[in-house]
């Protein structure tokens, strides 16, 4: 990888998901779906969705930020998942669905209080915004059948259901922020 790249480190719900749009994002370079935020080390997804590790599902990117700002990377975070909810995205209950910011550094924390703050002011979501705000401690990719799940399993009846729309939705209201493919 090049030099400069900076990494971010997000929960909004379900991974596949979230690595699904963040995959179309002009200045992302990659997209691994894991496990962070939690106290149990290399924890699998069973142990996850079993709510007994502290970890929420997340995606951890490594984008440009000569082309994606991490400003302009979390305020499609905000747009994709609802960060009103706590503990929770659609049908998917726990707190490893949970909306987090997981900072890498003093200037993405200052960063992640900035466009909350920025997004309330908007009145996008009627209800306050509940994304946690905490520093990255440790992040455990998931299992490899989780990697590039919807690109490799689109009508998989939750990716139809569920990602799909999502991804759909993404690519309609940021054409202009789209990879050229």
């Amino acid at each position: 990888m090049k030099s400069g790249i900076e990494t971010a480190t997000l929960a909004a719900g379900c991974f596949w998901c979230v690595e699904a749009v963040f995959d179309d994002l002009e200045g992302v370079l990659d997209v691994v779906s894991g496990y962070s935020g939690g106290y149990k080390e290399n924890p699998t997804y069973q142990e996850v969705c079993s709510e007994t590790t502290g970890h929420a599902e997340v995606v951890q990117i490594k984008f440009d930020p000569e082309v994606l700002s991490y400003a302009d990377l979390l305020r499609v975070f905000f747009s994709v998942h609802d960060p009103t909810t706590l503990n929770r995205q659609g049908n998917d209950i726990g707190t490893s669905y949970r909306s987090a910011i997981f900072y890498h550094s003093k200037e993405q924390e200052q960063t992640a209080h900035e466009i909350i703050d920025e997004v309330t002011k908007e009145g996008i979501y009627s209800d306050p915004i509940v994304t946690e705000v905490s520093q990255f401690d440790k992040f455990w990719p998931a299992e490899d059948y989780h990697q590039e799940y919807f690109a490799n399993n689109p009508n998989q009846p939750y990716c139809a259901a569920v990602v799909a729309p999502k991804v759909a939705k993404f690519r309609k209201k940021f054409t202009s922020r789209l990879k050229q493919k």
